[in-house]
């Protein structure tokens, strides 16, 4: 049900793309910097091109931007988690080390009763 949902999201998203860059055809020219800067510095880059393309592209900009932003932003949580993996693995290993290291009980009785413990 999840799956059919998605699909038929995404089939709707996409004639709703489709539906606005059919309608949003017309050239526009898109200039790296204003006129009269670009007459100062004699570098006045443009470029034509559909209004639907350049509308989808400063939002695909728009979302790697953001994502770029908010993966920079949690570095500090990634290495906080990083830590705390080797942490706990170092204290995992040490456990572990302490339980064969711990020395077996001497009196027989003791040993039984840890044995049928385990047992359970």
């Amino acid at each position: 049900m999840l799956r059919f949902l998605r699909i038929l999201f995404l089939a709707v998203l996409g004639i709703a793309l489709v539906a606005i860059a059919s309608a949003n055809r017309a050239p526009v020219t898109l200039h790296l910097l204003p006129d009269e800067l670009g007459a100062l510095l004699g570098f006045d880059r443009s470029v034509e091109m559909p209004l639907f393309i350049a509308v989808f592209g400063g939002v695909l900009v728009g979302l790697g931007l953001g994502f770029v932003w908010e993966w920079a932003r949690e570095g500090k949580h990634r290495a906080a988690a990083s830590e705390h993996r080797r942490e706990a693995g170092r204290l995992q290993r040490e456990v572990k080390k302490l339980r064969t290291d711990t020395a077996q009980p001497e009196d027989e009785v003791l040993a039984l009763l840890e044995g049928k413990g385990a047992a359970r």
